[in-house]
């Protein structure tokens, strides 16, 4: 299932995803990975919790090798319960107009791979024009 944690910049939504990932770290039988922009999470994160750090993958540029890359965090640990991606719309060079075919591979992927993605996205429902919300939970 792919979750969605929409709002503008501001509204509490990394500190809901790390609170989520938290508490969901101590109750999974897998893996957690975290995916945000930079490292400045990893103290509020758990150690439990693989945290993927986006400024060091410079050369994902867009949401082709944005998926390829997540192939490969899925390829390399077949544990992984849930990925959370806190603003999207920071990494890669994402934007609004990328967002129906993001979240439509990622509820492919989901289906496909049996695990969870959690993603923020510094956006009102109003403005992700084409995203078909079926078979999405927004969660805020």
């Amino acid at each position: 299932m792919v979750k969605l944690l929409i709002g503008h910049k501001g509204s509490g939504k990394t500190g809901q995803m790390v609170q989520m990932a938290n508490e969901a770290i101590e109750t999974c039988n897998g893996s957690i990975v975290f995916i945000n922009k930079n490292t400045r999470l990893n103290t509020e994160l758990s150690r439990k919790i693989r945290v993927v750090c986006m400024e060091d993958f410079e050369h994902i540029t867009n949401i082709d090798e944005y998926i390829g890359f997540l192939y490969g965090i899925i390829s390399s640990d077949h544990d992984i319960e849930t990925i959370f991606i806190d603003s999207i719309l920071k990494h890669a060079d994402v934007s609004l107009g990328d967002l129906p075919v993001f979240i439509n591979r990622l509820k492919n992927i989901s289906e496909n791979y049996g695990l969870d993605f959690i993603v923020s996205v510094s956006a009102e429902k109003e403005e992700m024009i084409g995203v078909d919300f079926a078979g999405c939970d927004i969660i805020n």
